[in-house]
C-alpha cells in the first residue's frame, strides 16, 4: 500500500463544504478477477468508499462522483490504489492492467493526476531503495560506508528529478506529494517555496488546507527559533551537574560544543547515543566536547541512563523539571532529541545535527 504514501501523511478531515462536485470516473480494467471498483477518500486511518461501480465481462467501468469538495481522492481495486484530483465536473478516464495496475495505468483527462502518479512512482522507488539500504547494512555492517554512499546517490538522483517535476508543476495541487519528501530543517527555501505555490492550488481542498495550515505552524516556529540561526551568538545559561556544583555554557568556549537536549526516557535520544559517544571518543582530543541538557525528573533514571550508556563527557546537567526545564524554554525545546552546535567562540554553527549530518559537520570542522 505504499501508493498511499501521500494521503497516509496528509490526510483530509472529512469537513463539508457547501460546494459540492459531480463528476465520474470510468474505464477499462482488463486481466482482472476483481468484479468492483471505488472512489474512496482516505480519513488519516480506513477508506471511506464514496461510490462504486460493478465491473463488467469486458471490464468497463463508470463511477459517478458525489462529493462535498473538490480534493485528493483514491480509485481502488482490491489492494491496488490510485491516487486522483477530482474536481467538479470532472471526466477521468482510467486504462489499466489488472494484474499490476500501479505499474501499467493510463490517466486520462487529468493530466495533474497522471503527472502526481508518476512522482509518486519515482517516490516509491528511492523508498524502496532507503529501505534496501537499510535492510543491507544490518545485514552487512562492514559495508556500511559503501552502501550509504550508494544510497546517497539515488538521493541525489531523487532531489533532481523532483527538483525539474516542481519547476515543470507551479501552482499545482500535485506538489502536494513533494512537499511531504521535503526537509523542512534541512532545505526551508525549497519547502517554504512549494507549500506558498499549494495556497490557492486547489481552492475548497481540505487536504491542501491542513497542509498549508502545518506550514503556517512551523514557520512561526521557525521565526521564533530565529534567535539559534547560525552566526549568532548561543545564549547562554548556567545549570546545575550531577555533584551539585554549577556550570555556564560559557565555560565550555574555546571548545566545539554540541549542545544535546535529552533525556533517559526518550528513545531517540538513547538510540543516538553511541553515535554521539563514538563523535566524543573521536574528536576530543582535538577540541569538541558534548553538554547534555536532561529532561528528566527523576534524578536515579537520569543517572542510571549517563552509566548505561556510556556518556563518558563531564558536563552533564539537570534541573530536574522536565518540559519545565529552564534551559530547555529558553532554546524553546519542543522535542527532544534537540541539538546545538557551537563553535570555538560561542557562535551557533547549526541545530538538529544527528546521525550521519552531525558525524559529516564535525569531520567538515576538524578536517577529516
Amino acid at each position: 500500500m505504499k501508493n498511499i504514501l501521500l494521503l497516509t501523511l496528509i490526510s483530509s478531515s472529512l469537513f463539508a463544504y457547501s460546494q459540492g462536485i459531480n463528476a465520474k470516473v470510468s474505464g477499462n480494467i482488463f486481466n482482472t478477477t476483481a468484479d468492483s471498483v471505488f472512489v474512496a477518500q482516505y480519513n488519516g486511518s480506513s477508506f471511506i468508499n464514496l461510490a462504486g461501480s460493478k465491473i463488467d465481462a469486458k471490464g468497463n467501468f463508470e463511477i459517478k462522483v458525489k462529493a462535498n469538495y473538490p480534493d485528493f481522492y483514491v480509485f481502488r481495486m482490491g489492494e491496488a490504489r490510485i491516487n486522483l484530483i477530482i474536481r467538479n465536473e470532472d471526466d477521468i478516464k482510467i486504462y489499466a492492467d489488472g494484474k499490476n495496475i500501479n505499474a501499467f495505468c493510463n490517466i486520462v483527462n487529468s493530466d495533474e493526476s497522471a503527472n502526481m502518479k508518476e512522482f509518486i512512482i519515482m517516490m516509491e522507488y528511492y523508498n524502496q531503495k532507503r529501505s534496501e539500504a537499510i535492510q543491507q547494512i544490518q545485514s552487512f555492517p562492514g559495508q556500511e560506508a559503501e552502501i550509504k554512499a550508494s544510497l546517497d546517490r539515488e538521493y541525489s538522483v531523487f532531489v533532481s528529478n523532483r527538483q525539474s517535476f516542481i519547476a515543470q508543476n507551479p501552482n499545482s495541487p500535485i506538489l502536494l506529494p513533494a512537499l511531504t519528501t521535503i526537509d523542512a530543517d534541512q532545505d526551508w527555501a525549497t519547502y517554504d517555496m512549494v507549500a506558498k505555490q499549494l495556497q490557492f492550488a486547489l481552492p475548497g481542498s481540505p487536504t491542501i488546507e491542513n497542509a498549508y495550515k502545518t506550514y503556517l505552524q512551523m514557520k512561526a516556529q521557525k521565526e521564533e527559533m530565529d534567535f539559534l540561526s547560525a552566526g549568532k551568538i548561543a545564549p547562554d545559561f548556567q545549570e546545575t551537574k550531577i555533584d551539585g556544583s554549577t556550570m555556564k555554557l560559557s565555560d565550555l568556549k574555546g571548545k566545539i560544543v554540541l549542545l544535546d537536549f535529552w533525556a533517559s526516557w526518550c528513545g531517540p535520544c538513547r538510540q543516538e547515543n553511541p553515535n554521539v559517544v563514538r563523535l566524543y571518543e573521536k574528536y576530543k582530543s582535538k577540541g569538541f566536547t558534548v553538554m547534555s541538557v536532561s529532561l528528566d525528573q527523576d534524578r536515579g533514571k537520569w543517572l542510571a541512563a549517563i552509566e548505561k550508556d556510556k556518556l563518558a563527557w563531564p558536563n552533564h546537567v539537570s534541573d530536574l523539571k522536565g518540559w519545565s526545564s529552564a534551559a530547555g524554554k529558553q532554546y524553546a525545546v519542543r522535542g527532544i532529541p534537540f541539538t546545538v552546535l557551537i563553535d570555538k567562540e560561542g557562535k551557533i554553527i547549526d541545530t538538529k545535527l544527528r546521525g550521519e549530518q552531525l558525524e559529516q559537520e564535525l569531520a567538515r570542522i576538524f578536517g577529516e
